[in-house]
């Protein structure tokens, strides 16, 4: 026997048009008693509102963002009568007791505690020291249905910790379920929990005006995802200087028929790369690598040189190995062999690996400074702006000098303010006084 039945919103207590926030059943839904029919949210909590009946939703008569009171019709359903079998569930259960025979007309349907299915749900597990709880950061306004509530509970999971990815910041089961398997695989509450980054939404930009779609090349995506890994990851400090590289582009100027003569070109570059690995031996801290425990220091006894390389798809970097034990020739030639493989689309995986500093530099292209992003898992980059012609005071006069600006972007887990500016000073005195580098 079947007869269709309106549900009324029953006596939810002292509360009086409250926001439909989630619909938890669709026209057509086979239900049973006690299923989840929708969710209501209060400035106070959020509560599931069960279903009195089992049977096949017919019509649904609210929508979210309705706000409804006690009486106000939810839903119909065909209700299919039962026999009412008592059940240990039941007998545990907080009911208020109706009598009623048969299904026959439309009962005040009454809210139904279900009992925990763990009363002693598993504690939370542990929070970090830099983690935030409910109460004090964003999660705390992600509110939870008291199911996904219930759910957290079961699982042992501090929802303080869990974005919330539904309307108005909510924390779905899914959320939930995410997150318990980013624990199960190994991965830091603080990338998965309440700090997560939440996705940017599509837009349509048709819809403003002509678009071109143009995708992204392979080493593009590549670099742009190591890129954005290394600014959510690292905190990044950027130290400006500028250096006199007078003497040294003379210097330069003076071997350039020598290296054409070898078939070498000696750019700027080759000094640069020679000048960082004298300062790294000096700070060796910035010759190092954070272990992802943020434990420990892995500081490197070689010296390996990345240096950055614009080419058609987009950019890569080439490492120098073992810099320290070669002549600016040999270093030159390197630079120059890696940079036309890379621009050929020749370069090899082993190319691009083992680096312990990169240096960036924009000199033939112009600008006056720019903030490089480190390449994890080194600490520390150089990026260098191209120099000019600038007056200089000394000895009561100005006299022209050459002026190169450059900024060193570093990791300050590892590296403090005051290293940084001793890095900067030592590695301009090194390329305002070349010869520093035989000493």
């Amino acid at each position: 026997m079947t007869n269709e039945v309106e549900i009324k919103l029953p006596d939810i207590g002292d509360f009086d048009a409250i926001e439909v926030i989630e619909i938890a059943v669709n026209i057509g839904d086979t239900i049973e008693v006690e299923d989840t029919l929708l969710t209501l949210e209060s400035e106070k909590s959020t509560m599931d509102i069960p279903s009195p009946y089992a049977g096949e939703i017919k019509q649904i008569k609210v929508n979210v963002g309705d706000k409804i009171s006690q009486g106000t019709v939810i839903a119909s359903i065909v209700a299919t009568e039962v026999e009412s079998k008592p059940t240990e569930e039941k007998k545990s259960q907080t009911i208020v007791e109706t009598k009623q025979k048969e299904v026959t007309a439309a009962p005040e349907p009454v809210l139904i505690s279900k009992p925990t299915p763990n009363p002693t749900p598993r504690p939370a597990p542990k929070t970090p020291e830099t983690s935030q709880l409910v109460g004090q950061s964003k999660s705390a306004k992600a509110h939870a249905s008291p199911s996904t509530r219930r759910f957290a509970r079961e699982l042992g999971v501090d929802l303080g910790l869990v974005y919330g990815s539904g309307a108005k910041g909510r924390i779905l089961k899914e959320d939930v379920k995410a997150f318990t398997k980013s624990i199960m695989s190994g991965e830091k509450l603080s990338n998965k929990g309440a700090f997560s980054v939440p996705e940017v939404p599509p837009v349509d930009f048709s819809k403003f005006g002509e678009v071109e779609t143009k995708a992204l090349s392979r080493i593009r995506r590549l670099t742009g995802q190591a890129l954005h890994r290394s600014w959510i990851t690292v905190p990044h400090v950027t130290q400006f200087d500028e250096a006199d590289i007078t003497e040294l582009e003379a210097f330069r100027k003076s071997k350039l028929e020598s290296a054409k003569a070898e078939g070498i070109r000696l750019t700027l570059v080759t000094f640069l790369v020679k000048a960082a690995v004298v300062a790294l031996q000096k700070f060796p801290d910035f010759n190092s690598s954070i272990e992802p425990s943020g434990d420990n220091l892995n500081i490197k006894k070689y010296f390996n040189i990345g240096v950055a390389v614009d080419t058609e798809n987009g950019l890569v970097v080439p490492v120098i190995r073992d810099v320290d034990k070669k002549g600016l020739f040999d270093i030159a030639r390197e630079i120059t062999e890696l940079s036309n493989k890379a621009r050929e689309g020749k370069i090899l995986p082993k190319d691009l690996q083992g680096g312990c500093f990169t240096i960036s530099s924009l000199g033939g292209i112009g600008g006056l400074q720019f903030t490089p992003i480190v390449n994890v898992p080194e600490v520390a980059i150089l990026g260098v702006s191209r120099a000019t012609m600038k007056p200089v005071y000394e000895n009561g006069d100005f006299i022209p000098r050459l002026i190169m600006p450059f900024a060193l972007s570093y990791d300050h887990r590892v590296i403090d303010g005051v290293a940084g500016a001793q890095f900067t000073q030592f590695l301009n005195t090194i390329l305002t006084d070349i010869r520093h580098i035989l000493l």
